[in-house]
């Protein structure tokens, strides 16, 4: 077996930073943007984005993506820096995160880490294990048994050759069930066997600089009223042609990681419905787009109480910004 293909170690100890997580719809670019414009007096702010979908052109209105008011007010990376054609992977975000933070430190700014993709935050703080590529011609082959027998019947597969990773993951969890299978048909090996024990003592060496503060609500009413009303913004906007358009080019395909995001992948389907949805039939897509927005926000939020070190805030309590500043003037002045 062999060791982890990112060391936690890969950089000893990251640099002073801020890191703020939460799940989706919880106040995060607004809590981003007040930090940064509180700190502008005494130390300059650069947002570095930790989200999956934002790396994306030309995927704006169902990823959230700031506008570009917002985005000349702070210098922000990883937004913008690949076609929905192209990957983008954990490895990718930890190699591209690392260079970021040395850059922006060397130049008297603070990194601010903004984002939900927790798994991204996770490799950053933790590593990666070594795991086999993807195979196109598996996958294919996963995709086909999977529209024939359904996805609860794979996960039932994945339970009798990897039951540890069956056990975590739900039988409708297309994305995670695939990979899963994957990897033990690529490899012979269960997926499980290549996650490496946590070193707590190097993480907690490598994170030492590192504030996490975390977005959670206390009542989940509030953060799925928060998302519907996001959502239906977002169609107000004009998702649904913001994903024709992108049909249209030709060479994108919903098996893509750009076209799984939350959103897209419930808009392809509409549209290979009807190129002009019924008003039913985007009533049935806007009630899909909620559900599999909150169930992201429910992993996001599993993820998260997976972070023991993360400095909690309410976020709907009523003075949430507060303490998130407070958080942030308490790091500084540690220093």
């Amino acid at each position: 077996m062999t060791g982890p293909t990112l060391s936690p170690l890969l950089t000893p100890v990251l640099p002073r930073s801020i890191a703020l997580a939460g799940p989706t719809a919880s106040g995060k670019t607004a809590a981003a943007f007040a930090i940064a414009h509180h700190l502008a007096p005494r130390r300059p702010v650069e947002i570095i984005s930790v989200d999956s979908a934002l790396v994306y052109r030309g995927m704006d209105i169902g990823t959230a993506k700031p506008t570009r008011a917002e985005l000349a007010s702070v210098p922000h990376h990883l937004i913008d820096i690949r076609d929905p054609l192209q990957a983008y992977s954990a490895a990718d975000f930890v190699h591209d995160a690392e260079r970021l933070m040395a850059e922006i430190t060397a130049r008297g700014h603070l990194p601010l880490l903004v984002g939900g993709t927790m798994l991204y935050f996770k490799a950053l703080f933790e590593g990666l294990d070594a795991m086999p590529k993807a195979d196109a011609a598996t996958r294919a082959a996963l995709e086909a048994e999977a529209a024939q027998l359904g996805w609860p019947a794979m996960h039932a597969q994945l339970a009798m050759v990897d039951p540890v990773t069956a056990a975590r993951l739900e039988p409708a969890d297309a994305q995670r069930i695939q990979r899963a299978l994957e990897v033990y048909r690529v490899s012979g090996q269960p997926l499980s066997d290549f996650h490496t024990a946590r070193d707590t003592a190097a993480e907690a060496e490598r994170t030492r600089n590192v504030t996490l503060i975390s977005l959670e609500p206390d009542e989940r009413a509030w953060l799925h009223a928060r998302i519907a009303q996001r959502f239906d913004a977002m169609l107000a906007d004009g998702l649904i042609n913001e994903v024709r358009h992108l049909r249209a080019r030709g060479d994108l395909n919903p098996e893509l990681p750009s076209m799984r995001c939350v959103g897209y992948r419930q808009a392809w389907t509409l549209l290979d419905e009807a190129d002009v949805p019924t008003a039913a039939q985007k009533a049935v897509f806007r009630d899909q787009g909620i559900f599999a927005t909150r169930q992201l926000a429910k992993r996001q939020l599993t993820w998260l109480r997976s972070m023991p070190r993360r400095h909690l805030v309410a976020a709907d309590a009523p003075d949430a910004l507060s303490q998130v500043l407070g958080l942030v003037d308490a790091a500084l002045e540690s220093t």
